[in-house]
């Protein structure tokens, strides 16, 4: 018996031994549900978007916009969470219960952020290439129309300066220097994976010379960040577009499983002129002219007794201002509201901006209409699919200013002070070839209408866990419409009794592109990382123009060229084909090496039939040695990270659609009967313009990443020029379009940020940057002169930069005779053409910011510094104002009072005198003649370096605690002022302009230019 109960308490326990164990394996798992909320460490706001992971498991959520997420999950406490967010450090935690409080620390070091860098993405601590990030926030709230425009001072190996103050004007905009003659120096740019047009879209400019800026098409307050690549690793990627930089925009979207948060945006602002124009008064002007009659008298030989003077009485001449009528106060004001957030599915940003903005100078304005929609839908856990769009209307009013003898301000300025504005009967009064200034003001009726999208939509399939395959249709399609006439009331349009014309621009870009993406991690604790990608591109460029002309009105009123007596009209259309295709692979190995190389085939129908395709290889290598034990035991460095790169990249814009080939033309025609005749000489060989390009760089991080430096060495050298080389004339043509010439750039690059007070109420950051660039020209068939009015001021020639200035060299006036003594190079005695000499480039020998934000509690202020150094201005208001007496219809400069008048006198302005035909001086002295060539002297060119006070804004951020009470999640309200102080040694108004941004090679004149404004602005920012 005793046995028996041994036997049944045995097989009863290994019976509930068998349920507990089926009970084990059969019964459901028991879940959990852990909530959380995620905050900065430093100030205790919430970050929306940050991502939970539980570690060893594919399972994450995102934050809502409170900072705060729950889930269900498959496991018991505890479990390890790994929480990670966009510039903070990635924390792991043991949760072991709900709720959980997670305070992630900013990342001090940039070397952690994702970086876009071309058709994917990257840890910036492995990239081998040379990339600027700049985020979307440092060109929001800013008065200007262009997010590039903005890019001025922020990253390194970038110059940018506008080319006037003139809103939506033309900017200069180059990466790494001038890499061409003829072709582009423009950057690529690239929106959400769209290939933006970036040539200007209005016929006319903003003036005689000046240009636009079609990048201002974009709202800067829907930028998320901004990539720009560099070096030939990042950009040969784009193959034939990527020689000049390439910027990439990620615009805002929304956030998975985040509800939506809306946000308002305005700032209203005033801008003055900072310096007006200041002419000489009527009594000086009569003193100068008389002057000018008796030098010229003595010039000549002539009895003094005989010379009757035009002044007899200068003091008694009247004073007739037309400055005050000029300038204005200008208003600036933009409204914005946006909205994004996402589903569990679905994400979507929603943007709707307006801006309107004054010239200082009248009558110029420019206002702007965008609507944005970022909308991405996962339709699977596979498949998603997405669109990003974007709308615009641009008005423009313009006003021809620059390099324009009939321009606003050229009316206003030349014609001689006493001379009155309105004549005796109250009409306008004109003098010369100049018109009247108000006049212009008033009937002037000049506009530009455009309409832009820029949208895409696209797929993306993961085919396995790391393999993605992306296709995307992309288009730019803009269109511009010009609509001018010039009535009776202005110079313009009385002899040809009022005149009108009609221009319509259309410039379309179709992109499609396929892209297969492989990104995975394998071995040991995932020691090697493996990110590559193969894709093509077919890309369609169509140009489209429409004009029409007419003179000949019945009534002012009556503006259609449709009612001209006399109408004409011309019409063109060209389009090119682009087809690539790419391929990119990139190897990290224990988080210490990397290693990459990318090609990428182009075949360009703009080229020859013998030459379509290039190739554009390109290497790098990263090596963080910082990771390396015997670095770590210095104790010195958190982060050192050394890296090279070599690789090509060309270039084909810029050049027409039909540049290889031989044309003809209409119009050649003979006994009123019609013809044709070849107008261009065929290269079935042209082919692409190449950049050979090899960076080093190094990135370093102390004082636990606090402190983060970023240096750079570049040589860029361009050969192939796409180049108008002369030809023999007996051939019919003046040139040939070829491949020759070579340019070069090189330089260095430093970019400093350091974290200096990081508290919980205290913070201050400092960003230091400054790029060095030295241009050359190293191969060129002949010199090209070019220049304002043709004067040949401007030159390209071998083994100086481009952007150079031949001028007479001015050595002094002789104290003595008052004779300006111009250096005669050739030692023959006499100053000629021959004794012209580049004395100076439009150039910058560096450029750089600082900016330093502070914050305290729940102010702000942050103040933005530029600087550039070592370039030339040419100064042609002094050319032509400051002329010594020899222009009979124009006045004078207050400078010109500065001249020679008796011996010893000390100055750099000769003496006044109309006489022209004065033999030359021995020792190559020579007066100040206009009929002397020599006039053109290195006395009106100017160092244009600056340091710019650009921006200071004060703002204030009100309490969580005030906010909750009206359910509103953030207000932020600042006051700021642009371009505050200037400190420059430019006699002009403004240092930073540029009148015929038309052409590249001629930049660095001043003439009547629409100088940058002083701006206050005041400005709020809310978050519903």
């Amino acid at each position: 018996m005793k046995h028996l109960y041994k036997r049944s308490a045995y097989l009863l326990i290994c019976v509930l031994w068998a349920h507990v164990a089926a009970a084990q394996v059969g019964a459901p798992t028991i879940k959990s549900k852990l909530n959380g909320i995620v905050l900065d460490a430093t100030t205790k706001q919430p970050l929306p978007g940050a991502v939970i992971k539980i570690k060893g498991t594919t399972h994450s959520v995102a934050a809502d916009e409170n900072g705060k997420f729950s889930f269900v999950t498959g496991q018991t406490f505890p479990y390890t969470l790994v929480v990670s967010f966009i510039g903070f450090v990635q924390q792991e935690i043991t949760a072991k219960g709900s709720p959980v409080e997670i305070l992630l620390k900013e990342n001090l070091s940039e070397l952690n952020e994702i970086v876009v860098t071309g058709y994917s993405s990257q840890e910036r601590k492995y990239i081998a290439s040379s990339i600027t990030s700049v985020s979307g926030s440092v060109v929001q709230d800013q008065p200007s129309g262009g997010f590039n425009q903005l890019l001025q001072g922020k990253a390194t190996g970038v110059q940018v300066s506008s080319n006037s103050g003139v809103p939506g004007g033309g900017i200069t905009f180059r990466v790494r220097g001038n890499n061409s003659i003829n072709a582009s120096v423009d950057p690529l740019y690239i929106i959400d994976g769209v290939f933006i047009s970036n040539s200007d879209p209005i016929s006319a400019g903003l003036g005689n010379q000046q240009a636009s800026n079609p990048i201002a098409d974009l709202n800067p307050s829907d930028i998320e960040d901004i990539q720009i690549l560099k070096d030939a690793n990042a950009t040969a990627i784009y193959g034939s577009l990527g020689a000049n930089g390439v910027i990439i925009v990620t615009t805002k979207r929304g956030k998975r499983n985040t509800s939506a948060k809306i946000n308002l945006n305005s700032f209203q602002g005033w801008s003055t002129a900072i310096n007006k124009f200041e002419v000489a008064t009527g009594p000086e002007v009569a003193l100068l002219t008389n002057e000018s009659r008796i030098n010229t008298a003595i010039d000549k030989g002539e009895d003094l007794s005989a010379v009757v003077l035009p002044f007899p009485n200068p003091e008694t001449q009247p004073t007739y201002d037309r400055i005050s009528g000029l300038f204005r106060t200008a208003r600036t004001s933009n409204y914005e509201v946006s909205t994004q957030g996402g589903t569990d599915k679905s994400t979507y940003y929603v943007g709707l901006g307006y801006l309107d903005q004054e010239s200082i100078v009248k009558p110029s304005d420019y206002t702007r209409y965008s609507a944005r929609l970022n909308y991405d839908n996962y339709l699977t856990d596979r498949l998603k699919i997405g669109t990003s769009i974007n709308f615009t209307r641009s008005n423009r009013n313009l006003s021809g200013s620059d390099n324009n003898p009939q321009g606003v301000i050229n009316s206003a300025l030349f014609p001689r002070s006493y001379l009155p504005i309105f004549k005796e009967d109250g009409t306008y009064a004109r003098y010369g070839s100049f018109d009247n200034h108000l006049a212009l003001i008033e009937n002037l009726d000049s506009k530009a209408v455009g309409w832009r999208t820029i949208g895409n939509v696209y797929g993306e399939y993961s085919i396995v866990p790391g393999l993605k395959l992306r296709s995307s249709w992309s288009l730019d399609n803009s269109s511009e419409y010009d609509n001018s006439y010039s009535s009776t009331l202005i110079s313009a349009g009385i002899a040809a009794n009022g005149s009108a014309s009609s221009t319509e621009t259309k410039n379309l870009v179709l992109t499609n592109e396929q892209v297969l993406n492989f990104v995975k991690s394998f071995g040991e604790d995932g020691k090697h990382n493996i990110n590559a990608l193969v894709g093509n591109t077919i890309n369609t460029v169509l140009n489209e123009s429409t004009a029409a002309t007419g003179t000949g009105f019945a009534a002012n009123s009556l503006r259609s060229v449709s009612v001209a007596a006399t109408r004409s009209g011309t019409s063109s259309r060209a389009e090119s084909k682009l087809l690539s295709f790419f391929s990119k692979v990139s190897y990290t190995y224990n988080g210490k090496y990397t290693i990459d190389g990318s090609i990428r085939a182009d075949g360009s129908s703009k080229f020859g039939i013998n030459k379509r395709w290039g190739y554009f290889p390109s290497g790098g290598v990263a090596w963080r040695a910082g990771q390396e034990d015997f670095i770590k035991n210095l104790n010195v460095f958190d982060e050192l990270k050394l890296r090279a790169s070599l690789g090509l990249s060309g270039n084909q814009n810029g050049i027409g659609s039909y540049a290889a080939q031989g044309l003809w033309s209409s119009g050649a025609n003979y006994l009123e009967q019609p013809g044709i005749s070849p107008s261009q000489l065929a290269n079935p060989d042209l082919t692409w313009e190449t950049t050979r390009q090899f960076n080093v760089g190094a990135e370093f991080g102390f004082f636990k990443n606090r402190l983060s430096i970023v240096a750079d060495y570049y040589n860029k050298y361009t050969y192939d020029l796409l180049l108008n080389v002369p030809v023999p004339y007996r051939s019919g043509f003046a040139s040939y379009l070829q491949n020759y010439g070579s340019v070069r750039n090189k330089g260095f690059e430093l970019g400093i940020n350091s974290t200096n007070v990081a508290s919980t109420d205290f913070k201050w950051t400092t960003n230091f940057n400054i790029s060095f660039n030295n241009n050359k020209i190293e191969k060129l068939a002949s010199d090209i002169s070019l220049g304002a009015s043709g004067r040949n001021i401007s030159i390209l020639r071998q083994g100086h930069s481009v952007n150079s200035f031949q001028l007479y060299k001015q050595l002094y006036v002789d104290p003595k005779t008052g004779n300006a003594v111009y250096e005669d190079v050739n030692k023959d005695g006499l100053i000629t053409s021959a004794d012209r000499q580049i004395v100076g480039n439009a150039l910058p020998k560096y450029t750089g910011g600082l900016t330093n934000n502070l914050s305290y509690k729940s102010f702000d202020l942050s103040f933005f510094v530029y600087f550039q150094q070592g370039n030339k201005i040419m100064n042609m208001n002094d050319f032509f104002m400051v002329h010594g007496g020899t222009q009979a219809n124009i006045g004078f400069l207050p400078r010109q009072l500065d001249r020679w008048q008796k011996e010893g006198d000390i100055t750099d302005i000769p003496r006044l005198t109309t006489y022209s035909s004065n033999p030359t001086e021995n020792g190559g002295a020579a007066n100040n003649y206009g009929g002397n060539v020599a006039s053109l002297s290195s006395r009106y060119l100017e160092d244009g370096s600056f340091i710019r006070l650009k921006t200071l804004t004060l703002g204030y951020t009100l309490p969580v605690a005030v906010l909750k009470k009206i359910n509103i999640s953030r207000i932020r309200l600042y006051a700021q002022a642009t371009n505050l102080l200037t400190f420059t040694n430019y006699g002009g108004l403004d240092p930073e302009v540029s009148s015929q941004s038309n052409n590249q090679n001629t930049a660095g004149y001043d003439w009547a230019t629409v100088p940058q404004p002083r701006t206050f602005q005041i400005g709020a920012n809310v978050t519903f």
